[in-house]
């Protein structure tokens, strides 16, 4: 349910229409929050419907990553930071699972089911070596997650990348790309890195009060600006659906499946690990979703056509699942003060 609360009333009895507004707005954000897992279907299903038109936001698909960034950094602090770092195994163990274990099984069930097809699996390999997504910084805070702990991994993640996934494309298929450092750091900067340093030095600055009254009211925008995300990406998904063939419709039933066990895995290591909720929400995350935009601009620029589909598909799946695993989440751990 939506957290507006009935506007209180001035001395005179008129309600104040700044409160009932900002409440209103805040009921947006809640209710997108509470919803996304109709949501984000409707988003794929119109860019699929209408991709021209949804395609031209996408010049302003840096700027709404950096925002998010920005948003979910206003409550964090260099202290909350601190300690995420003082506790490293959280991070070690999201790391060595997004960057090494998943690959690697990724890798390892696509040769079994479509080595056939050495472009399929070096998509679905590529899909699963690009970085941690910014969006979990938001299914963090919807989900009640550490938000602190998911930012040093998605810094970590990101920083990280430029070396990871070319290396992992070179030992798992003796791929060789030339990644442009260059172009690749200053979109990991401007949507990441900043937009968090930023954040969380303004949290500090003000002594909390970024947190109290400057992220709350930015919370209904940063979800309307997933939602623009979500649906600006998934876009690209139109021109392969059109085309679909036996084996695409297995590598579609492929990545639907992989990508649930993705979330699952940091959910069973967290548990594994006796981690609190909040950790276990952040690794649940940390773990299953992946910057399918890099992956996309990656395959794009250095692979065959062919190898974008297992790519992109992925954006068919990944926030309806992150949904879906936020009730989950929910349900088997609720919030402390929370009814079951």
């Amino acid at each position: 349910m939506a957290s507006w609360k009935r506007p209180r009333r001035t001395h005179g009895g008129a309600i104040n229409l700044e409160e009932a507004a900002l409440g209103a707005w805040r009921a947006i954000g809640d209710y997108i929050g509470h919803h996304m897992m109709w949501i984000s279907p409707a988003c794929v299903l119109v860019a699929c419907l209408f991709p021209d038109k949804v395609s031209l936001l996408h010049p302003a698909v840096t700027p709404l990553f950096a925002f998010v960034s920005f948003q979910g950094a206003l409550s964090n602090t260099l202290g909350s930071s601190r300690d995420a770092l003082a506790r490293p195994l959280p991070i070690l163990v999201t790391l060595a699972l997004s960057i090494a274990a998943l690959p690697a099984l990724a890798f390892a069930l696509a040769s079994l089911l479509f080595g056939f097809d050495q472009q399929i699996v070096c998509g679905i390999l590529l899909e699963y070596s690009v970085p941690v997504a910014a969006l979990t910084v938001m299914w963090c805070g919807i989900g009640g997650g550490n938000q602190a702990l998911s930012l040093v991994i998605l810094l970590a993640s990101s920083l990280l990348s430029p070396v990871t996934l070319p290396l992992t494309l070179k030992l798992l298929m003796g791929q060789t790309i030339q990644v442009d450092l260059t172009s690749m750091m200053l979109n990991l900067l401007l949507t990441v890195a900043i937009p968090v340093v930023v954040g969380t030095l303004t949290n500090d600055l003000s002594h909390g009060s970024a947190k109290r009254r400057l992220a709350p009211p930015l919370a209904p925008a940063a979800r309307i600006a997933m939602v623009a995300i979500i649906t600006t990406n998934a876009s690209g998904i139109a021109p392969y659906l059109r085309g679909l063939t036996p084996v695409l419709v297995a590598v579609m039933a492929f990545i639907a499946l992989f990508s649930a066990t993705a979330y699952l895995w940091g959910l069973v290591a967290a548990r594994l690990l006796r981690q609190p909720r909040d950790v276990t929400v952040s690794m649940t995350f940390g773990s299953g979703m992946r910057n399918i935009s890099a992956g996309a601009v990656i395959a794009a620029n250095y692979f065959p056509p062919e190898v974008m589909f297992p790519v992109v598909i992925g954006t068919l799946f990944q926030q309806v699942l992150a949904a879906t695993y936020d009730r989950v989440l929910a349900r088997a751990l609720p919030r402390q003060g929370a009814g079951v």
